[in-house]
């Protein structure tokens, strides 16, 4: 960039730094020695402290010019782009989050302001060893193969399939050499000339699609539904290798962490080599490396969680997101956003193609499709030689089942006959825990926690209590805590780790895998498990929630969801939505090989307009008719909603609060919308903290966030007083 662009600052200039403290404000500075770019990462004095912030234009204050402090320096950064600021000023307006906190979701990565760090690393030498092994060929065949790379020992022992102890002699020879390099490398290269698998018809149709919106150039958005095992990921990385072909970087989203493993696999055998990934599971040295080296364009592809949305890529060219409708990719801490409908937003800023995929996907999506703002793909079948689950509900009021037992005869029936096959069986129930209530049959006390309006969850493998909420856990009691009577203390009710202890007394000689997010210490150890159980190393799998994002388990061939009612209780306006994903979801990892699955659904109410449209397959009349309701309704997608969440210490001063801005709702009224409370949260207290809602109702066209910001502007948050607004809430908690 030349001294005079527009966008570069000589020294002395009057600058504006955004930092990603809260002050919710631009703060003007002098440009250093030496001048900077706009979007230039710099570390700058704030109060006594120092602080990094990015230079976000020409200042604007006030502020005495000679009394400027100056930056300190500008880091050895890539500059952020005019398009990733553009995108965190716009998902920050429409989320009616402030700036610095934009900023913070963007740069949360340790060591951002240190230098580059050096590492040892290995490289061939030009002498060979004095006796060479098969183990030894097998390592310089790989240096070979990769010829000019630099590996860490790690990397070049598990590429060559030895031990680090033939490494460790080939350095002793002096066949490979240590060198230091920076320990932020660039990934490796990712071929996409590399054959992929061989494409139904079906699939070919719509890679081809999906490479001719990559090919343009242009921004667009693609429904890309395909029923479970349809082969939906073989066709969006198609639409990967053209990206890459073009010099593009691409994003995939997935749901749950415990996917990445298998999934890993896959591109690393489209491709070549392993992609970046970015999730909680990676290490701090890695997210760090991950940051720096997608700014620089040194990572083609980026497999990760929704904050990997807000990665500073240098050429944004596709964004998948895989399993679309899942709720995981709407954080509800912090920042609230959802990642689908801000990659969408990111996607159309930097012309990318955005992919949206999923066998169910979520109302608002399947409508944007139907009303041509997306595009559609379907996928109508199973790849290879697999066929759709056989689905029936089981009326579990005819089945004649035990006291405080939940595997129905006929379920247990199946699964005998799966195990004799050498099949897997899955038991689904979306409880984690022994039981989800715990009460004293003396008094009729329950359990709950002393942080929160929540039951505590007996979790019998830790041998603890557990509130769901806040994490607090305490001793199972012996005694009741209310009325102090020994020995009346009972689980009420099914948990995933409950149906486990059910299932080992009716197949003693089963291997059992239960597979629940709070059973394993490190996302390493679930993915090792699901790796596992693909195997054939469980012969009954049982599982929550995480068990329907997209697994694969070849020998798995029937499939119990031992309470299909569960998630139709409740005035959730998605709870029908939701229940049908997750039933349609959980069948579909039946059958997903040569052998046809079986899906069945215990139901008391078997005759429900639910699980008749899951049990029929005519998805497109589940969506029509959910649609229908939510038109008359003048609920989203047909308007808006947005939740005003008030808590604090003190109850009625969180009541005063919501009263006040009822009570005060003209600017609301002004765009025609509708304020409904204040009302107790369904959990009314979280971590000692009581919390209020408001919820609003409006049509589609009035500015809401602006109305919104209106109507809160007067509120005076005094003491721990906390408001937060939730724009298109998923959950009503």
């Amino acid at each position: 960039m030349s001294p005079s662009s527009p966008e570069f600052f000589a020294t002395g200039a009057r600058i504006a730094v955004l930092t990603a403290q809260p002050l919710d404000r631009l703060l003007d500075y002098r440009a250093p020695e030496g001048g900077c770019l706009i979007g230039a990462f710099v570390e700058v004095p704030l109060g006594p402290r120092k602080v990094i912030g990015v230079v976000w234009g020409a200042g604007g204050g006030d502020f005495d010019a000679a009394k400027l402090r100056s930056v300190i320096r500008v880091l050895d950064l890539v500059p952020m782009q005019a398009e990733m600021r553009d995108f965190l000023q716009r998902a920050g307006t429409y989320t009616m989050t402030p700036l610095s906190m934009m900023l913070r979701l963007a740069t949360r990565v340790p060591g951002l302001g240190d230098p580059p760090s050096m590492r040892k690393v290995l490289q061939r030498s030009s002498h060979d060893p004095d006796r060479m092994t098969d183990a030894r060929a097998r390592v310089l065949d790989v240096m070979q193969e990769y010829e000019g790379a630099s590996f860490t020992p790690k990397e070049l022992a598990d590429l060559a399939g030895v031990t680090p102890s033939v490494v460790k002699g080939l350095v002793k020879q002096g066949a490979i050499h240590e060198v230091e390099a920076p320990r932020d490398q660039p990934f490796a290269t990712l071929d996409p000339q590399r054959a992929g698998k061989t494409l139904s018809a079906d699939q070919a149709r719509a890679a081809e699609a999906l490479e001719a919106g990559v090919a343009s150039g242009a921004y667009g958005t693609t429904l890309l539904k395909g029923v479970t095992g349809s082969g939906k990921t073989e066709v969006y990385l198609e639409a990967v290798a053209a990206c890459l072909r073009k010099g593009r970087q691409a994003l995939v989203l997935l749901p749950e962490i415990a996917l990445t493993a298998e999934f890993l696999k896959r591109v690393e055998a489209r491709f070549g080599a392993l992609p970046a990934e970015w999730h909680s599971g990676v290490t701090m040295t890695e997210r760090r490396r991950v940051w720096r080296i997608v700014g620089q364009g040194g990572a083609q592809l980026v497999i990760g969680a929704r904050s990997a949305l807000f990665l500073p890529y240098r050429d944004l060219g596709l964004i998948i997101i895989d399993e679309e409708h899942d709720t995981s990719y709407k954080q509800d801490e912090g920042v609230l956003y959802n990642a689908r409908d801000l990659a969408v937003w990111r996607a159309s800023l930097c012309a990318a193609q955005v992919v949206l995929a999923s066998a169910t996907p979520s109302l608002e999506t399947w409508v944007n499709a139907q009303n041509g703002k997306y595009r559609r793909l379907d996928l109508t079948m199973r790849f290879g030689s697999a066929v759709l689950p056989k689905m029936q509900a089981v009326d579990m009021r005819a089945e004649d089942l035990r006291p405080s037992t939940w595997i129905s005869p006929t379920l247990k029936q199946a699964m005998e006959l799966r195990i004799e096959r050498g099949e897997q069986s899955l038991l689904f129930l979306n409880r984690r825990g022994f039981a989800p209530v715990t009460i004293c049959r003396a008094c009729g006390a329950q359990v709950v926690c002393d942080h929160c309006d929540a039951r505590m969850v007996e979790h019998r493998f830790m041998k603890r209590l557990m509130c769901h909420q806040c994490g607090a856990t305490k001793p199972i009691p012996d005694e009741c805590p209310s009325c102090k009577v020994e020995g009346k203390m009972a689980p009420v009710g099914p948990g995933i780790e409950r149906l486990a202890e059910e299932a080992t007394e009716l197949f003693p000689q089963a291997r059992i895998a239960v597979l629940s997010s709070d059973l394993f210490g490190s996302a390493r150890a679930l993915k090792a498990r699901v790796e596992d159980i693909a195997k054939g190393e469980a012969d009954i799998v049982l599982g929550t929630q995480l068990v329907a994002k997209g697994h694969n388990f070849p020998l798995l061939t029937l499939v119990g969801v031992i309470d299909a009612d569960l998630g139709l209780q409740g005035s959730d306006l998605r709870a029908a939505e939701r229940t049908f994903q997750l039933m349609r979801q959980v069948s579909g990892r039946a059958g997903r090989a040569e052998r046809q699955g079986e899906a069945l659904l215990q139901s008391f109410q078997p005759e429900h307009p639910v699980i008749r449209a899951i049990l029929s397959g005519d998805e497109e009349s589940f969506w029509k008719a959910e649609a229908a309701q939510r038109e008359a309704a003048g609920v989203p997608p047909y308007g808006r909603m947005a939740g005003i969440i008030l808590s604090g210490s003190d109850l009625a001063q969180v009541f005063d609060l919501g009263s006040a801005l009822a009570r005060n709702d003209g600017p609301m009224r002004a765009i025609g919308a509708q304020v409904f409370g204040p009302a107790p949260a369904p959990i009314a207290r979280v971590r000692g903290r009581h919390r209020v809602r408001l919820l609003i109702k409006a049509g589609k066209g009035g500015a809401l966030q602006h109305a919104i910001a209106q109507w809160i502007a007067p509120a005076r948050l005094s003491g721990d007083l906390r408001l937060n607004v939730d724009i298109d809430p998923q959950n009503f908690f």
